[in-house]
C-alpha cells in the first residue's frame, strides 16, 4: 500500500489480540455489532498512538484530543482518562509488543436502537476497541518520497464540518484520496474554502520555500499532535517558519516539502501535481526536522 501510511507486513500480526469492551480477543474473532453507531453512521472519534521502546509516546496529549473530540460530538465514554490508558497499557502487554507497534483507540457512542442519525436512541455505554499492530514506516519512504495530487474536496471549517475532529466520518478525507490515486498520486493534497493550501487527506503539509518552513493556519486541518511538535521544533531550533493563508502555487514551487502524522512521523514529498521539487530527498530541512522529531521521541519515551 503507497502513501503516508505504507508499512510492511509483519506475520506476528495474524495473532495479535485486540481489546474490545474491556476482553482480549484474537483479532480474527474480534467484532462489534452492526447496530453499533460506529458502524451505522461514523459516530465516534480515535486516536492512533505510537509504541516506541517499551512507552506509548506523547500519551497525554493523544488523550487530551481524544476527550476533547468526544466532548464536541456529545459522546459520552464512560472511561476516565486513568481508565484508557490503562486499557492501552493492558493491551501492548497481552501482545507482548515493546517497541514498533501502532495503536489505534476507537470510541463510539455505541449500540442503537436502530439505525438512524438520533444520538438519543443508544441504548448502552461506549463501544471502545484497541487494536495493536506491528507497523514500521516504509524506510523506502525517505529517500522515494511522496507524489501529491491536489483534490477538488476542500477542508471544511468548524462551523461545516470540523477537521480538527478526529472523527470515524472519513468520507470526504477518503473521497479526496480516491481522486489523488486516480491521478497517480500516493495522497491528496487539499485546499480551504478559500482556495489555500490546508492539509493532505490523512497528514498535515508543510513545505519550505527559500529556507523558511511554511504551513497553514491550522483553522482547516488536522489538530495535528505532530505537526504541533515540529512547529515547536522549528521555532526552538531557530529555523523560519511561517503559518498563514498560501495559494497553491506557491507550495508547487516549493523547494522541499513533507507530511506529518503519528504513523510516519515527517515524511518527505518529492512531487506536487506533476511538478518535481528541487531538492534532493530528503531536503536538509526535512531531514532536520525529521532528526529533532526522532530525539523527541527518545526523550518522552524516556521519561
Amino acid at each position: 500500500m503507497p502513501g503516508s501510511q505504507d508499512y510492511a507486513a509483519d506475520p506476528r500480526n495474524e495473532n495479535a489480540l485486540v481489546h474490545v469492551n474491556g476482553a482480549l480477543i484474537p483479532r480474527a474473532e474480534a467484532k462489534v455489532s452492526v447496530f453499533d453507531a460506529g458502524f451505522v453512521l461514523g459516530d465516534g472519534v480515535w486516536e492512533g498512538i505510537r509504541l516506541h521502546k517499551g512507552r506509548l509516546v506523547f500519551l497525554d496529549a493523544h488523550i487530551d484530543r481524544l476527550f476533547e473530540g468526544a466532548k464536541a460530538i456529545a459522546l459520552d465514554i464512560g472511561k476516565t482518562r486513568a481508565q484508557l490508558m490503562a486499557a492501552l497499557s493492558q493491551t501492548v502487554e497481552a501482545n507482548k509488543m515493546v517497541d514498533g507497534a501502532h495503536l489505534r483507540l476507537m470510541v463510539t457512542r455505541g449500540l442503537k436502537k436502530t439505525p438512524n442519525q438520533d444520538p438519543r436512541g443508544t441504548i448502552g455505554p461506549a463501544t471502545i476497541v484497541i487494536t495493536a499492530e506491528y507497523k514500521q514506516p516504509s524506510p523506502e519512504i525517505m529517500t522515494k518520497g511522496l507524489k501529491l495530487a491536489t483534490s477538488s474536496i476542500r477542508c471544511t471549517p468548524s462551523n461545516m464540518f470540523d477537521m480538527r475532529i478526529n472523527s470515524h466520518s472519513r468520507l470526504a478525507l477518503i473521497m479526496a484520496l480516491n481522486q489523488a490515486i486516480a491521478a497517480g498520486a500516493d495522497e491528496a493534497l487539499m485546499l480551504d474554502l478559500h482556495g489555500n493550501v490546508s492539509s493532505c487527506n490523512a497528514t498535515n503539509f508543510f513545505w519550505v520555500k527559500n529556507g523558511e518552513l511554511r504551513t497553514s493556519t491550522g483553522e482547516f486541518c488536522f489538530n495535528g499532535i505532530t505537526r504541533g511538535h515540529v512547529i515547536q521544533l522549528a521555532h526552538q531550533h531557530g529555523i523560519p517558519i511561517k503559518l498563514g493563508d498560501f495559494p497553491l502555487d506557491g507550495a508547487r514551487a516549493a523547494d522541499e516539502a513533507f507530511v506529518t502524522g503519528t504513523f510516519g512521523g515527517v515524511t518527505p514529498v518529492r512531487e506536487i501535481d506533476g511538478r518535481r521539487l528541487r531538492e534532493k530527498l530528503p531536503g536538509l530541512i526535512t531531514q532536520k526536522l525529521r532528526a529533532l522529531y526522532d530525539e523527541l521521541k527518545d526523550m518522552d519515551a524516556r521519561a
